[in-house]
């Protein structure tokens, strides 16, 4: 019997440099969802942001409705929405409505906000930042199980709120808590026994905590009894591969130059490591990211997993390092030749197939048996007129005779 089923999906920031339309960008990202639910990816989750130039998605809510309208059967999620710029019972309210309209395909994905460009200019200082996010948690968590919440702060208010139709999944939409290399993340989830999505897992700072991250996370659950699931673990990282490494590495000439612009230069969070040489060379040496071929993607997934202790689902870091024509091929190649191994889908296949060369023999000589006796019968009833002399030959051990 096939064991557990590791999911794959994207995490679409997105990362659009500002050489281009932003008008096509936002409707590539569009098209990338649909590829992903035609080749059978599980997940997208969708970034909010607000400057910056890059990440140009600000409300993923509206492109979850849209993309909904598009798929059949991805589930969409918010990733993240960044709880400190919202009033929780309109957040609340807008994902319970998702939560219908998707017929339960959406995800709840929350963080602090990544930007403290976007926080500023809202007025918000990025030292409450995490202490907002948790406020506003620990209520969307009861708004969002249809509870009724009267509660005071220095940023939002609630009295007697609830939500006014009853939750579609039951007993509420899934809410996953994002986390880096810090505990916050994984002290949110424990606390209300969420989903953890952990970013960039595949640095070597944040690949190093992934099972002190998770071990947090089960202890702080455990404090206020709940418990966590590992296939609620996502993990996100970069990948791209094509037929062969030298293919890949010239498929992401493309674009790589100007994403690590915008984190090192915007987003002020260096994604490539100093040294010399190829700056392709230090990403894959330093394991921050898999630019190669479908075996070297597999790999990494197995070492993500022992690193770990097991986890859900693996989320490509959507990043427009190749042109998009690359881009939907190394997500084919992935869904064709990677995802298989992850998820029993060939096991049948090969037990089937060695089966049957187990009993090849038999099943040779069963057939030449059952094809012989028909030839033998036509032989009696019309004679071997009409029959190829090589068949004559093999049942009755002499060659026809000449007339």
């Amino acid at each position: 019997m096939a064991g557990a089923k590791l999911r794959f999906g994207a995490f679409i920031a997105p990362f659009h440099p500002i050489d281009e339309n932003p008008t096509l960008a936002l409707h590539r990202d569009m098209e990338l969802v649909e590829w992903l639910d035609k080749l059978g990816y599980e997940e997208a989750w969708i970034g909010e942001h607000h400057s910056g130039a890059y990440e140009l998605i600000a409300s993923p809510e509206l492109f979850i409705a849209a993309a909904a309208e598009r798929t059949k059967h991805i589930k969409l999620g918010t990733g993240v929405s960044s709880l400190p710029y919202h009033h929780p019972l309109m957040l609340a309210d807008r994902i319970n409505q998702l939560d219908h309209m998707t017929r339960g395909r959406v995800m709840f994905g929350v963080g602090p906000g990544a930007l403290v460009s976007d926080a500023f200019m809202m007025g918000i200082p990025a030292s409450k930042q995490r202490d907002r996010m948790d406020e506003a948690l620990d209520v969307l968590v009861q708004l969002l199980n249809g509870e009724t919440v009267t509660y005071k702060c220095e940023w939002f208010e609630l009295a007697e709120a609830r939500l006014q139709m009853t939750p579609y999944s039951r007993p509420s939409v899934e809410i996953a808590v994002a986390s880096q290399v810090s505990p916050t993340g994984a002290r949110a989830a424990g606390k209300h026994g969420a989903s953890l999505l952990s970013l960039g897992a595949t640095s070597t700072a944040a690949f190093n905590a992934l099972a002190s991250n998770w071990a947090i996370a089960e202890e702080q659950a455990k404090t206020y009894g709940k418990t966590m699931d590992r296939s609620g673990w996502r993990l996100v990282g970069p990948m791209h591969i094509a037929e062969t490494k030298e293919q890949a590495y010239k498929d992401v000439r493309y674009g790589l130059e100007k994403w690590a612009y915008y984190f090192s230069e915007i987003a002020n969070l260096p994604v490539i490591p100093a040294g010399d040489g190829d700056p392709i060379d230090r990403m894959v040496e330093s394991g921050m990211a898999v630019i190669g071929t479908p075996d070297d993607a597999a790999a990494r997934i197995e070492q993500l997993m022992e690193q770990s202790g097991g986890f859900g689902a693996f989320l490509f870091m959507a990043h427009n390092w190749a042109d998009f024509a690359a881009t939907k091929k190394s997500y084919e190649l992935f869904a064709r030749h990677v995802a298989p191994r992850f998820q029993g889908l060939n096991e049948n296949r090969v037990a089937s197939i060695d089966w049957v060369k187990r009993n090849k023999a038999e099943f040779t000589g069963q057939m030449q048996a059952a094809v012989g006796a028909r030839i033998v019968q036509h032989m009696v009833e019309k004679g071997t007129d009409n029959i190829r002399p090589e068949l004559v030959e093999m049942i009755t051990g002499q060659a026809p005779k000449a007339e």
